[in-house]
């Protein structure tokens, strides 16, 4: 199967936010499909981008298809896909996996048996495929990246961000719809 290209990001972070889910993640052949997301728009007051550039957020404006990798409380390191054309600083934040490829290492990272637990919320699934600020502003379409466009139609829920609180009212968040490994349900 053919790798996700840089074209698929260069897009509306709102057509590549849901065209994510179902996706197989990979980071050096450790990772899972792709069951939950939030878009994060330049013109979103909670994107990292929203008050212009600094050295933590460049990677955003950069061009697009490359890891834009941040701590979050200054504990989790948190992957996200830099969308839309060079300048824009738009990204899609992955929140999490269903896990599939190479579990003994993510339940070695995270000293858990529970796969339900390995990479349900973006600072778990970061600890699980032993992503750190290395990886910022690696491609994505090249490795240690490797990522894959799914496979079959999948059905998809649509809610607002969690765990932010400018802006939170946006329906940006997706996921795949009765998965058990999200990090939060969809409410119904």
């Amino acid at each position: 199967m053919r790798r996700l290209r840089r074209e698929f990001f260069g897009r509306s972070v709102h057509a590549v936010a849901p065209d994510l889910i179902g996706a197989v993640l990979l980071f050096n052949g450790t990772g899972g499909v792709i069951v939950e997301v939030e878009a994060y728009h330049h013109t979103d007051p909670a994107a990292h981008s929203y008050a212009g550039k600094t050295a933590r957020n460049a990677v955003m404006f950069g061009p697009p298809g490359h890891a834009y990798v941040y701590r979050s409380y200054g504990i989790h390191w948190c992957l996200n896909f830099v969308c839309e054309p060079e300048g824009s600083a738009s990204a899609v934040l992955v929140r999490a996996l269903a896990p599939t490829h190479n579990l003994a290492a993510m339940r070695r990272r995270r000293g858990i048996r529970d796969e339900q637990l390995l990479c349900s919320g973006p600072g778990r699934l970061c600890q699980a495929l032993g992503i750190t600020a290395r990886e910022d502003g690696l491609r994505l379409d090249r490795a240690p990246f490797a990522i894959y466009p799914r496979k079959l139609d999948v059905e998809i829920s649509i809610g607002p961000r969690i765990g932010i609180t400018k802006a939170a009212e946006h329906p940006w968040r997706y996921g795949l719809t009765g998965s058990r490994f999200m990090s939060k349900p969809f409410k119904a």
